[in-house]
């Protein structure tokens, strides 16, 4: 049996699933509501219960509203049980999420190319971070200074945060990544950071992606992201690197090409050698979008990467009509 939920003071409507939380209903169907801990402690999801009935599973939770006024409501524990209206500030910018300091455990390491490590983090029991896909964070060194990266995984990922990590001649925390890292170490972080995220104020244009190396990490946050949500929105992924070997998760975007007839997955090599992928575009990303978009002012685009893609990107964005305020970046300095 599924409910109705409706959030005001915004009218945004959802359906929740029997046992769901609504919470997670609306994390499922692109709903930010703000929350901590997410076990019912902290108190930061609150809002209050206008109308319907919920149950909370957890009885430790359940006893520690008795104290609370009658119609306090806890989403990340709560589960309707009819028909409800919920009286909650929903995340609308990144502003509104709380940056929080963390540590984390690695929990894996997986080399994805020869200078790529995909590290994987686990969060502690009673924390989550939540942020939106596209966001990044820092890592804190011991001597203050801080590096920052990309978030790669969803935000409905609960306790674990996935990152693309390209060595880097010369870079101290990278060297240390690659050099000295080991599973079960404990690494210090603050996130989330930044404003690259999906625009949802106008769901029908369709979307053009341009990732160069590691920046395809947020744009694969991004499309899990609206995938899980149930968007539906054109997108076209552009991903670019110098040959198909630094191409690293390859199969995932095709992956979803196949599967998904709204995303459509374009690959663009730099230095093609004879080996290179079939079907790939000889030359830069922002190339291969020019060959196939003479226009693109119906677009939004979203690009991520080293800032000599960045440039070159936004030049070409200027002479195909996009508005600059229907492009959004990050950009890897």
């Amino acid at each position: 049996m599924s409910f109705k939920i409706i959030i005001e003071p915004s009218g945004h409507e959802f359906t929740s699933k029997a046992g769901e939380t609504i919470l997670d209903a609306a994390e499922r169907q692109g709903v930010v509501l703000p929350y901590g801990c997410r076990n019912g402690l902290c108190g930061s999801c609150a809002g209050n219960l206008l109308s319907g009935e919920v149950h909370y599973p957890d009885e430790q939770v359940a006893a520690s509203l008795e104290a609370r006024p009658d119609k306090n409501c806890l989403p990340c524990q709560a589960v309707a049980v009819s028909d409800l209206t919920v009286q909650i500030h929903e995340v609308e910018t990144e502003k509104e999420i709380e940056v929080r300091s963390l540590t984390c455990e690695v929990m894996r390491m997986e080399p994805l190319a020869h200078d790529v490590m995909g590290i994987y983090l686990k969060l502690p029991e009673d924390q989550r971070l939540q942020f939106l896909a596209g966001q990044y964070l820092d890592f804190i060194m011991p001597d203050g200074r801080r590096r920052a990266f990309s978030i790669a995984s969803c935000p409905s990922l609960e306790d674990e945060i996935e990152l693309h990590i390209r060595h880097v001649d010369g870079g101290d925390f990278t060297g240390f990544v690659f050099d000295d890292l080991k599973e079960r170490d404990i690494l210090r972080l603050e996130g989330p950071q930044g404003n690259f995220f999906v625009r949802n104020d106008q769901p029908e244009r369709p979307m053009i992606m341009l990732g160069g190396g590691t920046g395809f990490a947020p744009l694969k946050s991004m499309i899990e992201n609206l995938l899980e949500q149930g968007d539906r929105r054109e997108i076209h992924l552009y991903w670019g690197t110098r040959t198909s070997e630094e191409m690293y998760l390859d199969e995932l975007p095709a992956g979803w090409a196949s599967q998904h007839e709204h995303i459509h997955y374009h690959r663009a090599i730099s230095e093609p050698v004879s080996s290179e992928l079939a079907g790939c575009f000889k030359g830069f990303v922002h190339e291969a979008v020019i060959a196939d978009f003479p226009d693109l002012s119906a677009h939004d685009v979203y690009m991520s990467g080293p800032p000599a893609m960045i440039d070159a990107c936004e030049e070409m964005l200027a002479e195909l009509g996009v508005d600059p305020e229907n492009v959004m970046y990050d950009e890897f300095g």
